[in-house]
């Protein structure tokens, strides 16, 4: 049996498969966010469009936390926020990475 066939056609395929979606909020430009979010003032609707959707958790209360991360030196930078039942941003906290995060 000839296995080149098959070997071709699988090469093939595998080159027209989709790639993976990249993971929810790890391509923010720290500055771009940086110009756009402002506590008290940016809404869901704003966030959504600006960055796209991300890692979220919300609370029986309402209110929920958006992370978003950025490229940095050594790692990446947590951006975390936290929207209030309005879907307005209340509160914005950043983390810088540590030396003992792992790569990207």
């Amino acid at each position: 049996m000839n296995l080149r066939p098959i070997l071709l056609v699988t090469a093939l395929l595998s080159g027209c498969a989709a790639r993976a979606p990249e993971e929810p909020g790890t391509s923010v430009a720290e500055s771009r966010f940086d110009q756009l979010v402002v506590p008290g003032r940016t809404t869901r609707a704003e966030l959504l469009a600006a960055f796209g959707p991300t890692k979220t958790i919300v609370f029986d209360s309402g209110m929920e936390t958006w992370l978003y991360t950025a490229p940095a030196a050594g790692g990446h930078t947590e951006l975390v926020l936290l929207l209030g039942r309005d879907g307005i941003v209340r509160k914005m906290r950043k983390r810088p990475p540590y030396p003992t995060d792992p790569a990207p």
